[in-house]
């Protein structure tokens, strides 16, 4: 088994992207192009194979590409996106997806974006979020139904998807804005709360042992470190102008080989 993770580089038209609860910046495609290969590499230090896709440059949030799917134990879910600029984004991830997993797509009532799902072991937690919507999550109830699966849905304000407000550090720890996110809805975790300087610090990616961090959030940095935690920061700067994180770039996901 592997550890894959599928990748797609900026579209030059990022700028254009959608925004929400961020104001419109200037970006430096450079810099972000730099920045996503930093990504990359420190990717395969974790122990990834990258696959990457194409950029898509008539798409400006495509390098998104966590909100077009997720997988869970060689199922992938094809999302839909909650923005309507953005659903052509899944049907360019179906086929690179289809060689590796099970495919589902959601019902015509259900959107879903990937941002707003986080897998912990076998709790599935979905964020209720301007994206995602109660169809989607009653219809995973039935793709991961109990008791294989624990389907949790987290209520979200004040960002755009639920792992801008949760993600997971590792050893049953999540670190969260709970400004954004009820902290009810994680109580079987230990928890660790963003510096309130900081609120978009939420964001974590967990790859194999390699914990990854953006550096933009020196203070909630150090609070990961102070109860225990290694994290490793990198510059994606470029990429929280356009309402974007370390999660959104990449879906990962074991796999034994193309089917």
């Amino acid at each position: 088994m592997s550890l894959i993770a599928l990748v797609r580089p900026p579209s030059r038209s990022i700028a254009e992207g959608e925004r929400t609860y961020v104001d419109r910046l200037p970006i430096d495609l450079r810099l972000a192009r730099e920045q996503h290969a930093a990504y990359l590499d420190a990717l395969r230090e974790a122990g990834c194979d990258i696959l990457a896709v194409p950029a898509a440059d008539h798409l400006p949030d495509a390098v998104f590409v966590e909100d077009t799917a997720f997988v869970v134990e060689g199922t992938a879910v094809i999302g839909r996106a909650g923005a309507l600029s953005r659903r052509p984004e899944a049907a360019t991830i179906v086929p690179v997806l289809q060689r590796y997993c099970r495919l589902v797509s959601l019902p015509p009532s259900a959107t879903l974006d990937g941002g707003d799902v986080l897998v912990v072991g076998r709790t599935i937690y979905i964020g209720l979020s301007q994206r995602t919507n109660r169809a989607a999550i009653a219809y995973l109830t039935t793709i991961f139904p109990a008791p294989d699966y624990d389907v949790v849905g987290v209520p979200v304000q004040g960002c755009l998807h639920m792992k801008s407000a949760v993600s997971y550090l590792g050893d049953d720890t999540v670190l969260m804005n709970p400004k954004w996110v009820p902290r009810k809805n994680f109580a079987k975790h230990k928890q660790v709360a963003v510096d309130a300087s900081e609120p978009m610090a939420a964001n974590a990616l967990l790859v194999g042992k390699r914990l990854l961090m953006s550096q933009s959030y020196p203070e909630t940095l150090n609070r990961v470190r102070d109860h225990g935690f290694r994290p490793h920061a990198l510059d994606v700067g470029e990429f929280h102008k356009a309402e974007g994180a370390l999660t959104c770039l990449s879906i990962l996901f074991m796999s034994a080989g193309e089917a």
